[in-house]
């Protein structure tokens, strides 16, 4: 097979998520070609030239790929698989390859397979289904194979061993059916949720966004990022770039401490592949007790200053 990497970059490095996806590509088999659509990306370019198992670069730097807008982007993809014969089209299953790849698969007129765990042949996949409760086995007859990788379930490629040559791609013009408007950064010296190896969750049990605070200064003394359940996120406590589960942030960290998260399924999606989980919640019945390694009943407003204090 050809596979396409639609890589995900800041146009100086590539991001974590795109180094999964590669390692994803490598388990179907063939080359393996990585786009770099942006502006000013040659950095992010030479880098991904270097990842082990890459055989080639196709670079794309332009205005109108700066923001990476799905309207610019998928033009250029469409045009490279159909230029270059393209078996298989691969993104990151974070909102930037959700974004992008249906719009592709519209236009291509195949099916689109989301959020692929398991790579079984070129042509099988699996995935999970109804909140992560079901795993789907799932064969694609399509000419091209279009999906999207849960980062999370594939280790991450070499980032170095690799020699590839780059090779530059014409941009399409500006499509003009979106436009860049503007983005509000968060600044934080706590490691990104995503990618950061231990992670403390807050949940309705908290009570409040004032009380939270009480997970925040845990999270510190581990130097964890923080994340929260929906209903955290729903009563206002933190904002929603902190939610963790099926319609929040897949994670899957070394460590992971649910604090007053009683664990409905659509928590539990997000969550569960972590290699360690500790739950604290005074309810001895909560579900997120089954999934956990460790669990402590008790009132998290005793535990957890206490656990700071030892900590």
């Amino acid at each position: 097979m050809s596979i396409l990497i639609l890589a995900e970059h800041d146009n100086q490095s590539i991001k974590d998520a795109t180094l999964s996806t590669i390692s994803a590509a490598q388990k179907i088999g063939g080359d393996v070609t990585v786009l770099i659509a942006g502006e000013n990306c040659d950095g992010a370019a030479q880098a991904a030239s270097q990842i082990d198992g890459v055989s080639s670069v196709l670079k794309a730097d332009d205005a109108s790929l700066s923001y990476a807008l799905a309207e610019n982007i998928a033009p250029l993809v469409i045009s490279a698989v159909k230029d270059k014969g393209f078996t298989a089209v691969l993104a990151p299953g974070t909102t930037f390859g959700k974004n992008i790849l249906p719009r592709i698969a519209a236009a291509l007129d195949v099916q689109q397979l989301t959020d692929i765990i398991s790579v079984e042949s070129a042509d099988t996949f699996k995935r999970p289904i109804y909140g992560g409760q079901a795993i789907a086995t799932v064969k694609s007859n399509d000419p091209i194979k279009l999906m999207t990788v849960r980062a999370t379930a594939f280790d991450k490629a070499a980032p170095t061993g690799g020699s590839a040559s780059i090779e530059e791609l014409t941009a399409s013009n500006d499509s003009g059916l979106s436009s860049f408007v503007g983005q509000e950064l968060s600044k934080s010296e706590r490691p990104e949720l995503t990618s950061a190896k231990i992670v403390v969750s807050g949940g309705r049990g908290v009570g409040s966004s004032e009380d939270f605070a009480l997970i925040e200064a845990l999270a510190d003394k581990l130097g964890a990022a923080v994340g929260a359940s929906r209903a955290a996120v729903d009563a206002g406590f933190v904002p929603n770039d902190y939610q963790v589960g099926q319609t929040g942030k897949v994670v899957a960290p070394d460590l992971y401490i649910a604090v007053g998260i009683s664990g409905a399924i659509q928590h539990l999606a997000g969550m569960k592949d972590s290699k360690v989980i500790v739950a604290i919640n005074k309810d001895e019945d909560a579900p997120i007790f089954q999934v956990a390694d460790y669990g402590l009943v008790a009132d998290l407003f005793d535990a957890v200053p206490e656990l700071t204090e030892k900590l």
